[in-house]
């Protein structure tokens, strides 16, 4: 026989921030108590629950459930009745152990119930309330959206490069991926980028879903990035249901910039289509290493000859070169850079193998430390039961609470620190070995049009000075440089700032030079 005077503290809070103004479960289990005291009532147990009632499913009230059913107890004490039910599906099983006497009683500090067929009339009318209240949430909060990207405000999770701001409900700049966003607008504005293109150089250098969000920490998909070049929400303006609002939140890049990018998205999505001008090979790529001046490409007698355009210094001195001798020389820096098979494969192998075993530390370490953090999980939750039961004060309590956040903390912190450093730490180093073999075998096999998109990836500020071609290696290719390859022996103007190896200094007088442009200094 069940024993009428058994309960079941049950108390809910659910994660949902829409619920946040439902008090505390600790402010409900105090009620509760204190009910539970003053009625005389034999609690059993105190159920505690984290998670919403808006669908069936919930694990501590179905375990409830079955408990009651078993005979272990035959009433339950709650705040409020939407505490145990916010779906007619779980309100419907109140109802019915009810009605079938396995369950004698329902008690609450808000609302004072009889178990007859007025008192279950009454409930299950407030059953119905509550279900009503999450029915109707969303059209508020469609509602409130509209309000708020009326006054300029972001309604909704921060897109990535800012942060949500929990003091003014709005958004403001990410002092961490702000930056490399507004770096992605500007190297996609460049045109020589493509979306995969983009994705793997920002992903190098950090960018990733924020924190809170249901990728955090991954690196952005083609889609986000298609996305995210396409929002004026960068620029300071909210699009919301197809309609634009001024936001008041700070812009991260200038709509300058912005249609830039815009016009590069239309112009790679189109077809390719035949140029009025003449294709040339090296059009727009090269400069002079005398005035500055742009290197132009026209045919004579069958031949295309490059030759400085010579808009700054009509008497530029530099000569005619033929195509055919910059595409050798081109090949011969593609060349140079290659290393044999054998080595590069032993290279990537050891990298990858040197990868592998830092990702299956990685993994154990952030194993072990995500364990910690739900050990103080844990033992935050027994510290809020224990200051409940009275066990010690409010201070302490307080002082030993926030001790475990600040170690939880810094748990979390090592923990993206982890991952941040997994992702990145080889990935660089094995895509410059491919590009060396990648060297190779342009040099020997590729089409001019492909030795020189790959000769645009291994050096910058390209000129040309008495028919040599002289550049900046990028990056990692000043290793190559460094080691003896890409040497540039012919005596050239020195490019202050960003000599090359191989190259004199002439000392001229920069200042008196004739089209002198401080930008290229020579």
């Amino acid at each position: 026989m069940m024993n009428p005077a058994k309960f079941f503290i049950y108390c809910r809070k659910s994660t949902d921030d829409k619920d946040r103004q439902i008090r505390s479960i600790e402010d409900q289990l105090a009620e509760a108590r204190e009910l539970a005291a003053k009625q005389k009532l034999d609690v059993v147990d105190v159920l505690l629950e984290k998670q919403s009632a808006k669908r069936p499913g919930r694990p501590v009230f179905n375990d409830m459930v079955k408990r009651i059913e078993a005979g272990e107890a035959s009433g339950i004490i709650a705040w409020h009745p939407d505490r145990l039910a916010r779906n007619m599906s779980d309100g419907g099983r109140i109802i019915d152990l009810l009605d079938f006497g396995t369950l004698a009683d329902v008690r609450f500090p808000t609302f004072d119930f009889k178990n007859n067929s007025q008192g279950k009339l009454m409930l299950a009318m407030l059953f119905g309330m509550s279900k009503y209240y999450v029915d109707n949430l969303s059209e508020n909060i469609r509602r409130g959206q509209r309000q708020k990207v009326k006054n300029g405000i972001w309604p909704m999770v921060a897109p990535v490069g800012y942060l949500n701001d929990k003091t003014t409900r709005g958004i403001v700049s990410d002092l961490e991926r702000g930056p490399l966003v507004r770096k992605a607008f500007e190297l996609y504005a460049t045109g020589s980028y493509t979306i995969d293109r983009l994705s793997e150089a920002m992903g190098t250098l950090g960018l990733t879903n924020a924190a809170g969000t249901k990728h955090k920490g991954n690196p952005l998909s083609r889609v986000q990035y298609h996305r995210l070049l396409q929002n004026p929400i960068y620029y300071g303006i909210i699009c919301y249901g197809g309609e634009h609002y001024e936001g008041k939140h700070e812009p991260l890049i200038s709509k300058s910039l912005y249609d830039e990018c815009q016009q590069v998205l239309a112009r790679k999505s189109q077809p390719k289509v035949h140029d009025i001008f003449k294709s040339y090979l090296y059009r727009g790529l090269f400069r002079c290493g005398e005035c500055g001046c742009f290197i132009t490409t026209e045919t004579q007698k069958g031949h295309n000859y490059l030759r400085c355009t010579k808009r700054v210094k009509k008497d530029c001195s530099q000569p005619y070169v033929r195509e055919e001798r910059i595409a050798e020389q081109i090949t011969g820096v593609l060349a140079s850079a290659a290393i044999p098979d054998d080595w590069s494969d032993w290279m990537i192998a050891e990298l990858e193998g040197e990868k592998a075993d830092d990702t299956a530390e990685a993994a154990e370490l952030e194993w072990s430390i995500q364990k910690q953090i739900e050990a103080i999980d844990g033992k935050i939750d027994r510290l809020m039961v224990g200051y409940l039961d009275q066990l010690f004060g409010s201070e302490e309590y307080k002082e030993k609470k926030n001790q475990l956040l600040t170690e939880k903390q810094q748990l979390k912190e090592k923990l993206a620190v982890i991952g941040k450093n997994r992702a990145t730490r080889f990935e660089p180093a094995i895509r410059f070995i491919f590009d060396l073999k990648q060297a190779k075998k342009l040099a020997s096999e590729g089409s001019d049009e492909e030795k020189r998109d790959f000769f645009k990836k291994v050096g910058s500020n390209p000129i040309l000075t008495e028919k040599a071609l002289r550049f900046v290696p990028r990056n990692a290719w000043q290793l190559v440089v460094d080691s003896g390859r890409f040497a540039q022996h012919t005596p050239a103007p020195t490019i202050v700032g960003a000599a090359v190896v191989g190259e004199s200094d002439q000392n001229h007088n920069e200042a008196e030079r004739p089209g002198f442009e401080p930008g290229l200094r020579i």
